[in-house]
């Protein structure tokens, strides 16, 4: 059946109402339904970017504690290594350590073989020399066996030096050769000390003890002098005082050598009086200890007469307190000196 046009119309029309209050009804519920929105919307917001203020303040924070714990890393990394460079070289140091430890205790070994011997040949030598001093007369002589006219019968021994300029730009070289020659001509001593001409020890620390004699203890004592500087004022009577009143016991043979080359003291029969109030002699008229002298001739930049007047005194001093004066006039004498590395040397001269 035909529709006619009328009905046609009619019936678009009712259909678009029915489309358009469909269209109306979603609207209406949409507008009910995000009825308030906007101010969540708003909230919503403010919630996010507090939170991203936070995350961004935890992020710097995070940032920061990253910088610092790598720097902490570094550090530590560079203390770990050169903690194990150290630990390397110390190995290696102990390695060197050991390596001479074991070859001293082979040294050692020897040297204490050796020196074993020569003390029981010292021993006896001791012992015989006892019975023999004892068999010849009650009262004890003085001994006459010399080694180049010095008596070489102390078991202690002290050497006085004259550290003045003088001794050490003229003669210090031989001074330290006369030391060593000296001490040759003691196989063994119970006890050594080394003072400059005011009574001052070269070891610091050791006023009042004697220095323990051994090959060691020798060539430390050379070495020290050859870098040894200390306060002169070229009077020797003032040092052999504070060493006799310093080291002087009853039972010990003691002999102090004085190395020297001028007396710049007011007078030498004060001097000679001061050593004679200290030095005193005993029953049998033997002093407290026996005072030798090395005298060293005159050098650059010297007067004859400072020179003199120490042999003049010391000849005496040792005359008086059972000793012996020996003049060195064969020495090489330095018209100029220079120091390379500590060490004085001599140039020109002759």
């Amino acid at each position: 059946m035909k529709l006619r046009r009328r009905d046609t119309e009619v019936f678009s029309l009712s259909f678009l109402d029915v489309i358009c209050c469909g269209f109306g009804a979603i609207i209406l519920l949409l507008v009910l339904s995000e009825f308030g929105q906007p101010v969540q919307i708003e909230k919503s917001r403010e919630n996010l970017s507090q939170q991203l203020e936070r995350l961004q303040e935890e992020l710097f924070v995070i940032r920061g504690d990253t910088t610092r714990l790598e720097r902490e890393l570094e550090g530590r990394v560079e203390r770990l290594t050169r903690e194990r460079l150290n630990l390397a070289r110390t190995a290696g140091e102990a390695s060197s350590i050991r390596g001479q430890f074991d070859a001293s205790q082979r040294d050692a070994a020897v040297s204490s073989i050796v020196e074993r011997e020569l003390l029981a040949a010292y021993d006896e030598l001791q012992a015989e020399q006892q019975r023999l001093l004892k068999a010849s007369r009650s009262r004890r002589p003085l001994r006459t066996d010399a080694v180049g006219g010095i008596p070489v019968d102390s078991d202690y021994v002290i050497f006085l030096i004259d550290t003045s300029g003088s001794m050490q730009g003229n003669h210090w070289e031989t001074a330290q050769e006369v030391m060593k020659e000296i001490l040759d001509i003691y196989p063994r001593l119970k006890g050594l000390q080394i003072v400059d001409d005011n009574g001052k020890e070269m070891f610091e620390g050791t006023r009042g003890r004697w220095l323990t004699d051994s090959p060691s203890q020798r060539t430390q004592i050379v070495n020290r002098m050859r870098n040894w500087r200390t306060f002169s004022d070229s009077s020797p009577a003032d040092g052999i005082e504070v060493a006799i009143r310093n080291y002087w016991s009853a039972d010990k043979r003691i002999s102090i050598y004085v190395l020297g080359d001028e007396f710049t003291g007011e007078s030498i029969q004060g001097a000679l009086d001061a050593v004679d109030r200290i030095n005193r002699p005993d029953g049998s008229g033997r002093r407290r200890v026996r005072i030798h002298a090395i005298g060293f001739p005159v050098g650059g930049g010297m007067t004859p007469f400072t020179n003199i007047r120490f042999s003049a005194l010391m000849r005496a001093m040792c005359e008086r307190n059972d000793g012996t004066f020996v003049g060195l006039t064969n020495v090489r004498i330095c018209t100029a000196t220079i120091e390379i590395n500590g060490v004085r040397q001599c140039v020109g001269g002759n």
